[in-house]
């Protein structure tokens, strides 16, 4: 969730380390600081706040070196404050480090440690590991990776670590486990990071560190070892990512330009696999192991927020395509409540990150029992992709915006994909059926692009009903996870309270809710269900209740009933989430800056939660 930045080289590491942490701004962070070193003395800056904050707090000081961390922290041990901001030193004075995770078990080593002698500034479980490795490099006269090898042997969590030795300026120690951690490779300077976005300003090539290893890196050499002090090799990955994906491009704003890319991030999603005027769909990840695929007796589909959403669209689809059983989980709740699974269940995870935390532990449980695991990520080499038997990447590109827009409908994209092509190899789903379905996906970009030719009204709305204090989002069928996903948009952007519904469900309680002050969004696309949808929405008006509808173009009942309405080309039902989320996305976009918030870091949110 912290972003971390480290540099080691000939240039000057401050600025290379603060443009570093501004591009990592969309992790969520609540306070930033750097730690550098400069002729034998170690100078540390930290500040609650902003990364601008750290800057004016280093103003005027001495910022020169060539060997430097830097790091923007997300509260979970202690408030966010200027003193439980990283970096921490050790008690000694020589270390710094920064950490990105959580030590579960750090109250008993702060216990053994205070009867020791040792103090603490800070709040943090860091303080307490970085003076447990200055503790045993005290106590075993080692040299400080062996000292950061035992200590994390004893340690139980999650980390991503980067120390520095005032005393060894020429190296940067890093760890990772279950927190992610990548090096760019330059000539005569290494680059570390949390993701490849402070990297690929300076370099393309980068390495993709594992968990359990630790990283050895000086300006002109990277070793990687085990925890058991074996050497591994590096595996040198070009990155598919350039700079112009992470600046905004001339929009206000992160999240109004990663909804506007969505036509051609479902194009990109779409290209070299979706082949329609030849009926094929080319997945390798599904090719590759089709028997274990179309013989599955069940599959759980693994996600948290918005990819849990995505989920329950694929359940749909998958259920009514393939004929296979599908459980859409939580991965925090599946990984702790004793699942049953059996050899041969098809395990697919969604993450946009590939870093989620609760998901990653759910997999490796689940691949433990014998399931087979199917990956759905955004980011190349993440750790997701690479615990997967198989997978599909969705091609979406960096996605900066803390709430999730274009991942999901590049999940949505790929998941279409894999259903379709399942459900024909079972022979569940009708040839004629597969090439029209094909051919609707094939035109999802360009209808996505005419929902996004019409954004004044949705801003006219999102004025409109900006003070309101709270939402219902009702939808039925496929459009229900839609309206769970607008709802959860709306919260997150807005800070409105908002509730996502079946819409038959309505009766059974959220009705008592209603009155002439609630809008309810209606996800109300034509498909089997619209008639009862019809139904539910007047029983909203009679109740005086506020109907904001999402309607399909050409509808002409369900407007006059609504007070307001917004339409989306027609499309098949299987493949309406893709065009009817659009609206909402938007509409939770304009509400938030209608109410003046910075709607690409939403407070209290990170973008990638890799700690449970």
């Amino acid at each position: 969730m912290c972003g971390i930045v480290g540099y080691i080289g000939k240039k000057e590491a401050y600025p290379i380390i603060i443009k570093g942490l501004k591009r990592l701004e969309y992790r969520g962070y609540d306070s930033a600081g750097i730690a550098l070193i400069d002729n034998g003395a170690l100078n540390i800056y930290k500040k609650k706040g902003r990364v601008t904050d750290l800057e004016e707090a280093a103003l005027g000081k001495n910022v020169h070196a060539h060997i430097g961390i830097g790091h923007t922290r997300w509260a979970t041990h202690g408030e966010p404050s200027d003193r439980n901001a990283h970096p921490h030193t050790s008690n000694n004075g020589n270390l710094a480090m920064i950490h990105n995770g959580i030590i579960e078990n750090y109250v008993s080593i702060k216990n053994e440690l205070l009867k020791k002698g040792y103090h603490f500034t800070s709040d943090t479980d860091t303080e307490v590991l970085l003076n447990f490795i200055e503790d045993i490099q005290k106590n075993n006269q080692c040299n400080l990776e062996e000292a950061l090898r035992i200590a994390l042997k004893r340690v139980v969590g999650a980390y991503c670590i980067l120390l520095i030795d005032k005393n060894d300026p020429d190296t940067i120690i890093a760890a990772r486990k279950g927190s992610p951690l990548v090096i760019g490779i330059g000539k005569g300077e290494h680059f570390l990071a949390s993701d490849a976005s402070p990297i690929i300003e300076y370099t393309k090539e980068v390495v993709y560190v594992n968990d359990y290893e630790i990283a050895i890196v000086k300006a002109d050499e990277l070793t990687l070892k085990n925890l058991g002090n074996e050497k591994q090799t590096p595996f040198i990955t070009k990155l598919d990512m350039d700079l112009a994906a992470i600046e905004k491009g001339g929009y206000d704003h992160f999240m109004l330009k990663e909804i506007h890319e969505q036509p051609e991030t479902i194009r990109d999603c779409l290209r070299g696999r979706l082949l329609p005027e030849v009926g094929k769909i080319i997945m390798s990840g599904i090719e590759n192991h089709l028997e274990a695929l179309t013989n599955a007796h069940r599959m759980i589909i693994v996600a948290c927020g918005t990819s849990w959403h995505a989920g329950l669209v694929a359940e749909y689809m998958i259920e009514e395509l393939c004929r296979i059983p599908v459980e859409v989980e939580y991965a925090s709740e599946f990984r702790y409540r004793n699942p049953i699974i059996h050899k041969g269940d098809v395990i697919i995870a969604i993450s946009q990150s590939g870093e989620t935390a609760d998901t990653l532990v759910a997999l490796e449980n689940a691949k433990e029992k014998g399931a087979f695991i199917f990956g759905v990520v955004n980011v190349v080499g993440s750790s997701i992709a690479r615990l997967s038997n198989a997978g599909a990447y969705t091609h979406a590109g960096p996605e900066i915006g803390v709430a999730s827009t274009k991942a999901f409908t590049g999940q949505l994209a790929v998941l279409a994909m894999m259903a379709l092509k399942i459900g024909l190899a079972k022979g569940t789903l009708m040839h004629d059926r597969y090439l029209a379905l094909m051919q609707e996906l094939a035109d999802i970009p360009d209808k996505v692009r005419e929902i996004l030719k019409n954004t004044e009204r949705v801003q006219q709305i999102a004025e409109k009903y900006k003070d309101a204090n709270d939402f219902l989002y009702l939808g039925r069928g496929y459009n229900f996870p839609v309206a769970l996903e607008g709802a959860l948009k709306l919260k997150e952007i807005s800070y409105i309270h908002a509730e996502g519904y079946p819409a038959a469900e309505m009766k059974h309680g959220p009705i008592a809710l209603v009155d002439n002050q609630l809008p309810v969004v209606f996800v109300a696309t034509k498909d089997k269900y619209y008639e009862k949808v019809i139904s539910n929405v007047q029983e909203i008006k009679a109740r005086k209740g506020i109907v904001i509808a999402i309607a399909t173009e050409g509808d002409n009942t369900l407007p006059p009933m609504a007070n307001d309405t917004l339409f989306v080309p027609e499309t098949d039902e299987v493949l309406a989430p893709l065009l009817s989320v659009i609206p909402l996305q938007l509409l939770s976009y304009y509400v938030g800056v209608a109410k003046g918030y910075d709607v690409d870091k939403p407070r209290n949110l990170a973008k990638s939660v890799t700690v449970e």
